[in-house]
């Protein structure tokens, strides 16, 4: 063989791959340069409901570094996560004052239902301003409201074949599981979120006017207001254990009690009414403190006979896009309802955008009877509106105890004002979202006056019906000074409420502090938590707001924990108003 042959072809594949890598790198400069130069794209900004925000996010990650191109152009989409109630709400008014600066006000608005899109259009029409939201709207995802019930539980409802809302959410407070031959069990009761703050609660309540009417569709203002329509949901609203602003936070504290090592009482929780998604969630570990560690006794997605209602979260593009933006839109939309992305959303527990389950989301909830049953029609949106305005007369009443810190840290200035005057000015608002008929005291505590003898606490308002202009009259008066005796007013305010203790009402005490306990006599937090450990049959929870830096918010939370109460971080002073409402919203 010659030499020179020979060499050539030694050096030919070295060249070949020379040019090869060129080709490569300069294929990858084309690449990078197409992927980051994208000053040619519409922005689209969305902004997508809590529960699913996150995993939007991803996607529009995705989509934004997919090159997809529409008639020659291209979107650049940004997505950020609020509530669907406040995204409604600041839709309907000043954006930036409700939804905060951060937030763009969006070009497309995911919300979980269309129940939100109706109520955005009812406050358009009342303002007497073009509607933003008058059509019908493509989904992206779905997930129907179930009862979740413990597998244990579940299966004792189960053998009594098909049960409808007023079934199993109206058994008897008293009778409670007994009815079903488990009095072991003793009462039962369930969680529920605020339907003024939630929209599996929204949903809820209207699943239960739905169900007392015997109806799927076309409920009507004179259905909400008959009196036996009114008479059964009063039944089912008087065995709500509490009402919570997170539907989340209730899920996580059954995981919690489920996965603990500590012996503990049974919660006083037999049910959860909440989105399928969330079982899912729930039973792959993904709520537990540990992520990925799964619930000892999985919960069961229960679907009542009557049907339910499916939170179709919808894909709402906002007038004021352009026209560019409606076609970027437009094409994310379609990114969204395509397989690879369809999986991602079956990954976290939804049906498709058309409604299919997959056959792992059967597996882990326990059976989908849903497949038979009727899904709810939303009333329009006024009768829902006369549902929100019936429920605040028919949801179950409270017995609060509200205790105030007044030790001498409240002097402290938050801007202009003490910490004092900031903490009774968001106390005296958030009252206002309770019902007159609820009863409400009022304590004051720091610690107790040298030689005196007394108690380090003192009724500031006996508890009785809420009279706001008396509470707010306490409340200006009160005074700062001392230290913080928080363990032993905890326990005594405890006390109190089970010897006031009321089973036609939620019994709560409300905690609000800036500091840590500070009283040597009474300073055993082990002993604490025993002595207010959630007693199921006569639960008083106890709910705690960490006002400031100085506040032990991870006392706060075991003690709130050890009642299935819940603690809000509010030692950002600006927070405070927000964790009220939060609060407040529970009873």
């Amino acid at each position: 063989m010659a030499s020179g042959r020979t060499s050539a072809r030694r050096w030919l594949p070295v060249a070949v791959a020379v040019m090869v890598g060129l080709a490569v790198i300069a294929g990858s400069y084309l690449y990078v340069r197409l992927d980051t130069d994208r000053t040619d794209c519409v922005a689209v900004d969305v902004v997508s409901s809590t529960e699913k925000n996150v995993l939007v996010a991803e996607l529009a990650d995705r989509y934004n570094h997919s090159n997809r191109r529409f008639g020659g152009q291209c979107a650049e989409v940004t997505v950020a996560g609020l509530t669907s109630g406040q995204a409604m709400e600041a839709l309907a008014g000043d954006w930036a004052a409700v939804a905060g600066s951060s937030i763009p006000r969006p070009q497309v608005w995911l919300p979980t239902s269309s129940l939100w899109t109706d109520q955005l259009q009812l406050r358009d029409r009342a303002a007497k301003r073009p509607e933003q939201t008058p059509g019908e709207y493509p989904s992206i995802a779905n997930s129907p409201l179930v009862i979740a019930m413990p597998a244990t539980k579940a299966r004792v409802l189960q053998q009594r074949g098909a049960l409808g809302w007023g079934d199993i959410l109206g058994m008897s407070g008293e009778e409670g599981w007994g009815a079903f031959g488990k009095p072991e069990w003793k009462r039962f009761t369930f969680g529920k979120d605020n339907p003024r703050l939630s929209t599996s609660g929204l949903a809820a309540t209207i699943a239960t006017y739905y169900a007392a009417t015997g109806t799927s569709s076309d409920l009507t203002d004179a259905d909400v207001r008959a009196p036996q329509v009114t008479q059964f949901v009063r039944r089912i609203e008087a065995n709500v254990s509490h009402y919570s602003d997170d539907v989340v936070d209730l899920l996580k504290s059954l995981a919690a009690a489920d996965l603990s090592t500590v012996e503990a009482g049974e919660p006083d929780l037999s049910a959860v009414v909440t989105q399928e998604e969330l079982v899912y969630l729930y039973n792959r570990g993904q709520l537990s403190p540990h992520i990925g560690d799964k619930p000892h006794e999985p919960l069961v997605a229960l679907f009542p006979k009557e049907g339910t209602f499916n939170l179709d979260h919808p894909y709402v593009v906002l007038p004021d896009a352009s026209e560019a933006q409606r076609k970027g839109a437009a094409d994310f939309l379609a990114f969204l309802q395509d397989k690879p992305q369809q999986r991602a959303f079956a990954g976290l527990g939804f049906r498709d955008h058309q409604q299919v389950a997959a056959p792992e989301l059967t597996a882990v909830v326990g059976g989908h009877e849903s497949d038979q049953r009727p899904y709810f029609k939303p009333p329009s949106p006024t009768v829902v509106q006369g549902i929100l305005d019936s429920w605040a007369t028919l949801r179950k009443k409270a017995n609060i105890l509200m205790t105030l810190d007044v030790s001498g840290s409240m002097t402290n200035k938050v801007g202009a004002k003490t910490r004092l005057e900031v903490a009774t000015a968001a106390a005296k608002k958030g009252l206002g979202l309770l019902n007159s008929a609820d009863q409400v005291g009022l304590w004051s505590f720091s610690s107790e006056k040298q030689g005196s003898g007394a108690a380090p606490y003192q009724q500031q308002v006996p508890l009785s019906r809420l009279d706001l202009a008396r509470f707010a009259d306490r409340l200006g008066g009160l005074r700062a000074g001392g230290a913080t005796a928080l363990y032993t007013t905890i326990r005594a305010a405890h006390r109190y409420m089970l010897d006031h203790y009321d089973r036609t009402r939620i019994n709560a005490v409300v905690v609000l502090t800036d500091g840590e306990n500070e009283y040597a006599k009474d300073a055993n937090l082990a002993r604490l938590l025993k002595d207010v450990a959630l007693d199921p049959d006569r639960p008083v929870k106890i709910f705690c707001i960490a006002f400031d830096e100085g506040s032990d918010l991870a006392t706060l939370e075991a003690i709130a924990k050890a009642t299935s109460g819940k603690a809000f971080d509010a030692r950002d002073p600006q927070l405070i108003d927000d964790a009220f409402v939060k609060l407040l919203s529970s009873f």
